[in-house]
């Protein structure tokens, strides 16, 4: 039986950041088929390769202003079914806002942990989003502080179990920790959550958190 091995692109200035970033991937079974050291570069680089993921730095150089949105943005148009990871050397809670909600699959730190990346690449790759959980809990807290209150959804008619698993996912917690907590099955925990993303209309489990901050359902 054949199986489909993950394949990456990245796009990072640093070459030695990215020989690692390589290496640690490679090791692991997924294929960096390509890199590149700017957006446009990349852009060539994706269309042509068509990897299931995109590791971008969104401090790429040939960005507007230092926008670190533009780089997701503009990838997600030229390529929308591309699964796009933000790993950055900062937290920008803003950022990482505005990069899940225009369709990234996650922002991670730099810093974070090897199997915190892998996982995060793996979990892009699976059309899944995973997001640092410093980064997610200042999300929160940044949405909640902000008071950027939508009405609440009427149409989100989660059952009582989704709402536990939302509020786990809303402070970054993985399947697996979320499958502890509520002592069900990591495959329950992933029906729980495909069914909470068809209720919402999003496409994503961060993107998922958003909005139920947001309309303060968590």
């Amino acid at each position: 039986m054949h199986v489909h091995h993950i394949t990456a692109v990245l796009l990072d200035t640093n070459v030695l950041f990215r020989a690692g970033l390589r290496e640690l991937l490679e090791r692991s079974g997924i294929a960096v088929v390509g890199e590149a050291r700017s957006v446009e570069d990349g852009l060539r680089l994706i269309e042509r390769c068509r990897p299931d993921v995109v590791v971008v730095d969104p401090e790429l150089p040939d960005l507007l202003d230092g926008d670190a949105c533009e780089a997701v943005r503009r990838i997600k148009e030229s390529a929308p079914a591309a699964h796009v990871l933000a790993l950055a050397r900062r937290t920008s809670d803003q950022d990482a806002v505005d990069i899940v909600c225009m369709g990234g699959s996650g922002f991670l730190l730099k810093e974070a942990p090897a199997e915190t990346i892998l996982s995060g690449v793996r979990a892009a790759a699976a059309g899944e989003a995973l997001i640092a959980p410093r980064v997610a809990v200042s999300l929160v807290r940044r949405l909640r502080a902000s008071g950027a209150g939508e009405r609440p959804q009427p149409r989100s008619v989660l059952s009582e179990r989704e709402q536990e698993v939302l509020c786990l996912i809303a402070a970054g917690k993985d399947n697996d920790a979320i499958a502890a907590e509520l002592f069900i099955s990591r495959h329950t925990v992933k029906n729980h959550i495909s069914s909470i993303l068809v209720k919402l209309e999003v496409t994503n489990r961060v993107q998922a958190a958003v909005l139920a901050v947001r309309t303060a359902m968590v």
